[in-house]
């Protein structure tokens, strides 16, 4: 029988595809890039039009070999590599190197790692795309001569081992100019006016609005006491009560960056958290009773489009798990945004009928969580609208308007699968008559001031980096990855924060290479990447057009630019190094601060800065500290440890449990915060503080 070879980029891959092949194909990983510019020089003949100058990987020797041999065993070969510009370029140098044809029909590729869709794509062959090589090849170039002639500027005149990137300058400026907002923001103060009324079928509150129908702001305590001296004896009076449907539509299905946003804000994962689990579920998953399957299409794209085969067998399990209402009465198509290359569908579920709760025990907790997530949005997808009884209501005061609204759920629709943070269910209201006279039961005026713009969170960069252009769906993550390495950004909590370093840094690009840190500069490079990769760009002359220019700024650069100096400044602890009795000095890293030897590199010691609560150890009476876990997650332990073992992911507190005595926990959600018993007998909300006006 003849033999073909099939060659993709991961074990796991692999491992799934073989199953669905059977004994006439082998599978192989190429373990992603064979072929790279090389790590000790540019590897780009500037003068030679621009030529790279690819060599083998370090470490990827062995793996060639294994699959030259192969090859030459096989009498059919097919690259199936990721379905993308990157993927595109692996699937070229491989057969470069294993001296295949490019003519030749030696590529496959498919969007979802099913048996259905890997024979297919089996059966359908085809030449490898120069177009998208050229794209990928162009974007490394560009990359390469920036990175490898601007970061060596920063080395010489601020501190070795910098780096400048033509998108993670531009995200570290993003971050910085935010920081500068957040300075420069000048607080002003504003009142709000809330009266609690008392109707014939309940208590609500309304909220001043102004005169008549004359939006009135209130700011400072003068208006609102001249506002309260004036209604002081005056009846609160219903003036006009409208009630009307809303609907809600239901949210696109995910895209890659949707999905790292809802991911972060949903289940707590980080952007390379969120990549590496999708990875997982893409690939394949051993499923009891089904073997290993791939659950997820690929999880790179910027396209919300789905196959009709896709929304097909979403309706049917809608239809028959909800019942027809709960139906799209019209075919839901979602719109993608401008720069879409919809080269793939959206981020769904490789089968509607493979629910979660289904397959639940065949995943880790981290993939049911994502793989929820995305099943949920894809259903929703296809649902009805949710519809709301909205009402609003005018209460008026003398010549004073105040408001009231609330809403309530008419039929669910898509809320039934998948919750929206900003849609709470219901605010209800009780039923007024217009003309009624209500009882006022005490007015509350309350100081406010505006806030600073908020730092932003990943899923707020990624969200801003989509909307600007910058960058492509597989490069969001390990952008957030890369700053953060570098110590340009620092995550405090769940933001990300300028380092000193970060924002002299961006200050000296901005000053010496503008078009690097420029956002509209390199949007427009991303727009010639997608024009290299329809065929209406050439290649070399989209990199020429970028280096022309780029080339006398390094030279002016190196001229101008005078040596900065960076002095840390050194805070001295009276902790003791335990291996050479010096005071140990405090020391900030990407994690934040840390103690670290004055004696580095002879003495290389460090420890964690332990934080203390005011609470005793149930356990030993030692103090608490805050803790985090390798993977950043805050925990409570010992003081002791390790001769107390006491640890908790929640927060201990000095109040007894009325039922069994034991100490409370202060255990948080998004929606709010109670104290709790871990013997399960008692718990109790805690009253957040509303947030006060944001500015965005």
């Amino acid at each position: 029988m003849a033999q073909s070879l099939v060659i993709v980029e991961s074990p796991a891959k692999a491992k799934t595809i073989g199953k669905f092949l059977g004994k006439n194909f082998k599978v192989h990983a190429s373990m992603g890039h064979v072929r790279d510019l090389p790590k000790s020089q540019i590897g780009v003949d500037i003068d030679n039009n621009y030529e790279p100058k690819y060599i083998t990987i370090r470490g990827k020797g062995e793996i060639l070999s294994t699959l030259k041999k192969e090859a030459k065993k096989s009498d059919k070969i097919y690259l199936a590599t990721d379905p993308d510009r990157e993927g595109e370029a692996i699937s070229w140098h491989l057969a470069h190197a294993l001296g295949l044809n490019n003519d030749d029909s030696i590529r496959i590729e498919f969007n979802e790692i099913t048996k259905t869709a890997v024979k297919s794509a089996i059966k359908n062959p085809r030449r490898i795309n120069n177009n998208l090589v050229y794209a990928q090849q162009a974007r490394r170039i560009v990359d390469r001569l920036v990175g490898y002639q601007i970061s060596p500027i920063l080395w010489r005149k601020i501190k070795w081992g910098l780096s400048a990137g033509r998108v993670q300058s531009v995200a570290v400026k993003l971050i910085c100019d935010r920081e500068k907002e957040i300075r420069e923001f000048i607080p002003k103060e504003y009142w709000s006016l809330t009266a609690k009324l008392k109707a014939k079928g309940g208590v609500f509150e309304a909220k001043f609005h102004g005169k008549g129908k004359t939006k009135l702001p209130l700011d400072n305590e003068n208006d609102v006491n001249k506002i309260l001296d004036e209604i002081k004896s005056k009846d609160f009076v219903v003036h006009e009560v409208k009630k009307s449907e809303r609907k809600r539509v239901p949210p696109a299905p995910f895209i890659t960056s949707t999905l790292q946003q809802e991911a972060y804000k949903k289940i707590n994962f980080s952007t390379k958290k969120t990549m590496s689990v999708a990875q997982q579920l893409y690939e394949g998953i051993d499923i009891k009773g089904e073997g290993t399957v791939g659950l997820i299409t690929y999880m790179r794209t910027d396209s919300t489009r789905l196959s009709t085969e896709a929304q097909d067998s979403a309706k049917s399990f809608i239809e028959e798990e909800y019942g027809k209402e709960y139906l799209s009465p019209i075919n839901r198509v979602y719109k993608s945004k401008g720069t879409s290359q919809d080269a793939h569908e959206a981020v769904r579920p490789t089968s509607a009928l493979r629910t979660p709760e289904k397959i639940k025990d065949s995943l880790t907790n981290d993939q049911f969580k994502l793989y929820k997530l995305i099943w949920s949005r894809f259903i929703a997808s296809q649902m009805s609208d949710a519809i709301f009884n909205s009402v609003s209501v005018d209460v008026t005061v003398g010549e004073y308007l105040f408001k009231a609204s609330g809403s309530t759920i008419k039929f669910p629709g898509f809320l039934n699968t998948y919750k929206i943070d900003d849609d709470d269910e219901s605010k209800k209201l009780p039923e007024l008559n217009e003309g009624e006279v209500l009882i006022s039961k005490g007015i509350e005026p309350k100081q406010h001031f505006t806030q600073p713009p908020a730092r932003y969170t990943e899923a707020s960069l990624v969200k801003t980096l989509e909307e600007n252009g910058i960058g492509r769906p597989s490069t969001y993550a390990p952008i957030i990855s890369t700053i953060t390495d570098r110590g340009y950004v620092l995550k405090d909590k769940k933001t990300l924060a300028p380092t000193e370093l970060g924002e002299i840094v961006t200050e000296l690009l901005i000053e010496y290479f503008n078009n690097i840190v420029n956002v509209e500069f390199t949007a427009n490079m991303e727009k010639k990447l997608d024009e290299i990769e329809a065929g209406s760009e050439e290649w070399r002359e989209v990199v020429n057009n970028f280096y022309s220019p780029l080339k006398d700024l390094i030279e002016t650069a190196e001229e101008q630019i005078a040596k900065i100096s960076i002095e840390e400044p050194v805070e001295v602890t009276d902790i003791l190094c335990d291996k050479c009795g010096k005071n140990m000095v405090i020391k900030h890293g990407r994690y934040g601060k840390f103690l670290a030897c004055p004696d580095y590199p002879e003495c290389k010691n460090t420890k964690p800065i332990l934080e203390e609560i005011d609470v005793p150890c149930p356990k030993c009476e030692s103090t608490i500290v805050i803790r985090r876990s390798k993977k950043g997650r805050t925990f409570y332990g010992c003081s002791s440890y390790p001769e107390c073992d006491f640890v908790s992911w929640n927060k201990p507190t000095n109040k007894k449990c009325p039922v069994c005595g034991e100490i409370l926990y202060e255990k948080a959600t998004k929606k709010e915060t109670k104290l709790i018993c871990n013997n399960g007998d008692y718990e109790e909300k805690i009253e957040n503080n509303p947030d006060d006006e944001k500015i965005n």
